[in-house]
């Protein structure tokens, strides 16, 4: 459509396009056969007034003598173009913009076409007589006129150059006869729904292959204006055609900058981002697109610096790869697999020098761009017709991390400067997504190292429980979390399970999850009660807390906590919980359910008590133990609530406990989980009626030497004579400080777990300590000699007093 604007009084605007136009059809003679609405609005006559009559009665005199020459001279050059004046049926004078031409139908009649805009007296009309007069000549817009069955009747010669063959070979001929290739089917729709409505259709976009350019893809904008006679039946068709092929390319330019801005970067992933890049290309600008970045980006690392060596392949790890055919058959490589250049290459070239480079032309004999290396990579890139290739530097914040490769196979036009242009514009924005999760990789790792390092390291050495540990990592968008766990030996081959999980993410939390695990193992190592522990460890997280003045903002406060022990003697659990969600506890035979645990307040919040709980379990019982991470991303409408799926994951009997954990995560933790995930499983063991042996003692100085007869017999059953010596030296002491300084009834206990444990129990609850001795005292060496010849010793207070034990190494 061509337009332009002309400021009248008033600002009144005149478009000039085929659907504003008058069209008037005349016969050979010069009668009127068709005039539209837009006539009779223009020259001020009815249709019923002027059909049947000829065209020389709207003129004035002087106009209408005129028309045997302007006839003539029509038929002699094509057509002809001027101003006319038309006399209106109230008497008034109008100037119009006339364009005639000779219009043939396909029986071969004769017939003239009239084309006419009003005239405007002020500046600027004769633009608009320039632009009608070329409308139907000069112009650049097709034109053309078809009948009811969409045959042509009359096209200009600028139709010409869209295809289809000089304007007389077109007559009685149809679009899709003339142009079968440009899906003239929905070309013929639009002119069918045109003449069926009478609504003009304007500014109809179509892009399509020409067949004088079949390797070209243009674009086009076309109006349909239908033609009526007198009687207001559609007589035909005129339609126009404008190349709009630059400015369409220039909108799929920015629709596809556009989509690249939203789809990649959508994650913190470099490989992600890469392959999210090849994505975005194909097949809108390319049909075979490869990322390759170097190693060290990859891993979250800082590009090597230096050009690389002059002889040697260069390897490159490829991060992503996109085709517009299945499978990809162009790649040589995997994604993750390395693919190696010669520094001469263009990949390398561009890699070294941060510049772009461009072949409209791939040579075929150009080793240089693929070089024999194993896999045939220049044998695949020419089997599979990549004929023209962009190779673009991936840089951001002037470091080039790798280069994205550009090919074309399916369609013919090879790339060009504009190609380029776009692919720089949107491999840029890209980098700096790369670039961002290039570092967040290497911020990332740094706290994944730091907090392994703060968790246990290896399994620990004990027989009383079967331990699984499985961690999950929240994903790259929500950063590392504070969860924790920790396994802890205590007196009397008991174990102390620990499970917890600090508030936010990253190094803040990383760090105070470290500080509140080495105060539980500070804790534990008192042998306190579950309970009193987790008071302690309230009023620690509430000092330091008040100390850094900021409240929650310490990180610690609000930390959920889980602290259970497990006496395998007993075979039971003690547990208390701080915020933490209640463990399950699966019985032999399969059954799940939650342990009825009081749920105390988080730490630091409140201060309030905790309670804790004594659970009695049976043989090869499983206890789970796991952070709230484990139930946020598990809601699903057909599986139930979350509580429920996590009961079904565990009920699994005999099964292997890493396989059950595994199961477990699988069953209830998404791809894209936005919460760390711990969970504990414990396999439930009792001690052996025959790896324990106790004995009531009086409190008199004579039973010390029956003591470590009982002792050296129970060590001779056992078959550990090695250890004889030093269990009599520990028990002769023990025993001897327990009548000297302790009260009530004596127990003497000797346990052999994965070491050798020995407990003296007294009714007192003063506690001994271990002091140097002088050379002059006759006594208090007893605790020194056991601090050196035991693994190591220490006191635990109980309802009815105190035991001190010590424990050796079977070793």
């Amino acid at each position: 459509m061509v337009e332009f604007e002309e400021h009248a009084q008033g600002g009144r605007r005149a478009p000039l396009d085929i659907a504003e136009a008058a069209l008037v059809l005349c016969d050979a003679a010069g009668r009127v056969e068709s005039w539209p609405d837009t006539a009779e609005r223009l020259l001020g006559h009815p249709a019923a007034d002027v059909l049947g009559r000829p065209a020389a009665e709207v003129l004035d005199p002087a106009d209408a003598a005129r028309l045997p020459a302007l006839a003539a001279a029509c038929r002699a050059h094509g057509g002809w173009s001027g101003p006319l004046t038309v006399r209106r049926k109230d008497g008034a004078r109008v100037g119009v913009l006339a364009q005639l031409a000779p219009v043939t139908d396909r029986a071969g009649a004769g017939h003239w076409l009239a084309v006419a805009t009003e005239q405007s007296p002020f500046p600027g009309w004769e633009m608009s007589r320039a632009v009608l007069e070329r409308m139907l000549t000069q112009t650049p817009v097709g034109m053309a006129v078809v009948d009811t069955d969409l045959r042509f009747v009359w096209s200009n010669l600028a139709l010409e150059r869209f295809g289809g063959g000089p304007a007389r070979e077109r007559i009685g001929r149809r679009l899709a006869e003339i142009q079968p290739g440009i899906d003239a089917e929905s070309l013929e729709a639009q002119m069918r729904r045109v003449l069926e409505t009478g609504e003009p259709v304007l500014g109809y976009e179509h892009i399509g292959r020409p067949r004088s350019e079949p390797t070209q893809e243009r674009a086009h904008a076309m109006s349909f204006v239908r033609l009526d006679n007198g009687d207001g039946r559609p007589i035909g068709v005129c339609y126009t055609v404008i190349d709009i092929t630059e400015r369409y390319r220039s909108r799929q330019r920015l629709l596809l900058l556009d989509r690249a801005g939203t789809a990649i970067g959508r994650t913190l992933d470099v490989t992600r981002t890469a392959q999210e890049l090849a994505d975005v290309a194909v097949p809108d600008l390319a049909d075979f697109v490869v990322v390759d970045l170097l190693d060290s980006v990859m891993r979250g690392g800082e590009p090597p610096t230096g050009p690389p060596g002059a002889t040697d392949l260069v390897a490159l790890r490829r991060a992503g790869q996109q085709s517009v055919r299945p499978g990809i058959p162009e790649a040589v490589v995997a994604v993750g697999d390395l693919a190696a250049y010669r520094p001469a290459s263009p990949p390398i070239r561009a890699l070294t020098d941060g510049r772009s480079w461009r072949a409209e032309r791939l040579d075929p004999d150009g080793a240089e761009w693929a070089p024999e290396v194993p896999g045939g990579r220049r044998r695949r890139l020419l089997a599979q017709g990549l004929h023209t290739a962009m190779v673009v530097p991936i840089r951001a914040r002037g470091t080039t991390m790798g280069v994205t490769s550009f090919f074309r196979a399916a369609r013919g036009e090879p790339f060009g400067a504009d190609d380029l242009r776009l692919a720089e514009e949107f491999v840029s924005r890209a980098a700096v997504c790369l670039d961002n999760a290039r570092r967040y990789t290497r911020e990332r790792d740094a706290a994944l190292t730091l907090q392994r390092s703060l968790l246990p390291q290896g399994d620990v050495e004990q027989n009383v429980l079967s331990l699984a540990t499985c961690y999950r990592p929240a994903d790259e968008l929500a950063g590392v979390g504070g969860d924790w766990y920790d396994v802890i030996p205590l007196s009397g081959a008991r174990l102390a399970l620990v499970v917890g999980e600090v508030r936010g993410h990253g190094i803040g939390a990383i760090a105070t999850m470290g500080r509140l695990r080495t105060a539980v193992q500070t804790l534990a190592a008192l042998d306190l009660r579950p309970e009193e522990l987790l008071a302690r460890l309230d009023d620690l997280v509430s000092r330091v807390s008040e100390e850094g003045g900021q409240g929650a903002g310490t990180g610690a406060v609000g930390t959920s906590c889980l602290y259970t022990v497990y006496d395998p003697i007993g075979r039971c659990f003690t547990l208390a919980s701080a915020g933490h969600p209640p463990p399950v506890l699966v019985a032999p035979d399969g059954t799940a359910a939650f342990a009825d645990v009081p749920v105390g307040p988080e730490l630091g919040v409140s201060g309030l008590p905790f309670e804790a709980v004594e659970v009695p379990v049976k043989e090869d019982s499983v206890l789970a133990l796991y952070t709230d991470g484990l139930l946020a991303g598990a809601d699903s409408p057909a599986g139930g609530p979350p509580a429920e799926r996590l009961l079904r994951a565990l009920t699994a009997p005999g099964a292997a406990l890493h396989t059950l954990g595994e199961s477990v995560l699988g069953a209830l933790v998404p791809p894209r989980q936005r919460d760390d995930v711990t969970l504990v499983l414990a396999r439930t063991r009792g001690l052996d009626p025959d790896r324990l042996a106790s004995w009531e003692l009086a409190a008199d100085p004579a039973v010390v030497g029956r003591a470590r007869e009982l002792a050296a017999g129970q060590l001779a059953a056992w078959e550990l004579p090695d250890l004889t010596f030093t269990t009599e030296l520990v028990v002769s002491e023990l025993v001897t400080n327990a009548i000297r300084y302790g009260s009530g009834p004596i127990r003497l206990r000797l346990i052999l777990e994965h070491t050798l444990i020995c407990e003296v129990c007294d009714g007192s609850s003063t506690a001994p300590y271990l002091r140097h001795p002088r050379t002059t005292d006759e006594g208090g060496r007893g605790l020194f000699l056991i601090s050196q010849f035991t693994h190591r010793w220490g006191t635990r207070y109980t309802p009815d007093g105190k035991v001190i034990w010590a424990e050796q190494l079977l070793a």
